[in-house]
């Protein structure tokens, strides 16, 4: 590993995962203080599933990554950078019917795919292996993303369509 990139990459993770655990309590500490948590829990079950199911599989591959030795997922993206993301996006599309939440989610879904896969082609952070590739990310964000906005949903009906305020 080209240790000038390994030190570029390790920054970058570093920088990115200070960011978003600055951003996460603005994304959390809204007025329905319990339906972000919950959405933030679905999407670091539902995350954390896929990824060490994809890792297991053998199409990612973490070269640089928190706690390697006890975990093969990648921790910061797992825990905070998605969980983050999905936050965002719940609450964007709150209200929304379901062209706009599709719609919705190419702003999110686009720039995280043109990084992951700098990311792939340029850092040490990510390796894609057995034909994975940048539309494989594509349609997997688009899927967990919908699934888990449908989680949230069927949450929300179940607690009679309304948002709670506590």
């Amino acid at each position: 590993m080209n240790k000038k990139i390994a030190t570029l990459s390790t920054g970058f993770l570093i920088v990115t995962t200070i960011i978003s655990l600055l951003l996460l309590p603005f994304a959390i500490y809204k007025r329905s203080f319990k339906d972000w948590v919950i959405v933030y829990l679905v999407s670091l079950i539902g995350n954390s599933l896929a990824d060490k199911y994809l890792v297991a599989k053998g199409y990612l591959h973490y070269k640089i990554r928190p706690f390697a030795s006890k975990v093969r997922i990648h921790l910061p993206f797992d825990i905070v950078h998605y969980p983050l993301m999905l936050l965002y996006y719940n609450q964007w599309t709150l209200n929304s019917k379901p062209i706009g939440i599709f719609l919705k989610l190419f702003p999110f879904v686009i720039p995280l795919t043109i990084l992951e896969t700098i990311a792939a082609k340029r850092t040490n952070l990510i390796e894609w292996k057995k034909g994975w590739s940048w539309y494989h990310s594509f349609t997997s964000l688009i899927i967990k993303l919908l699934l888990c906005r449908s989680i949230i949903a069927g949450i929300r009906v179940l607690n009679k369509g309304k948002v709670s305020t506590k």
